[in-house]
């Protein structure tokens, strides 16, 4: 298990999903640290259902790792901030720069219409 400090940008770790009471997997776009509150994750969440028409499709060429067990799709307006340890399960794997950058340029593009 990598550790919470550790996961760094590009890393998708199974997690709480702040929407439901499943767990899901998300992928870590920023990891501030702020004087009073430590690391932060700053993450989007990623789905495997595949009506979302403005949603990222991963690809096997996408991943640094082993690619997910089924298409995935990154939802760049989902965006849930984690706290903590406990907000983590486990690290599943990562993507590559170009593709991590991809997703943040969607994630800048509906924060900034």
């Amino acid at each position: 298990m990598t550790a919470f400090e550790e996961l760094e940008r590009g890393d998708i770790v199974w997690a709480t999903d702040p929407l439901s009471e499943k767990g899901r997997p998300m992928l870590v776009l920023g990891t501030p640290q702020f004087p009073n509150h430590g690391v932060q994750l700053i993450t989007v969440l990623i789905s495997t259902k595949t009506y979302h028409e403005e949603s990222v499709t991963l690809r096997d060429h996408d991943y640094a790792g082993d690619p997910l067990g089924e298409r995935s799709h990154v939802l760049p307006w989902s965006l849930a901030t984690l706290n903590s340890a406990e907000d983590i399960k486990y690290y599943l794997t990562s993507l590559v720069d170009d593709r991590t950058e991809d997703v943040a340029s969607q994630v800048i593009g509906y924060i900034s219409s």
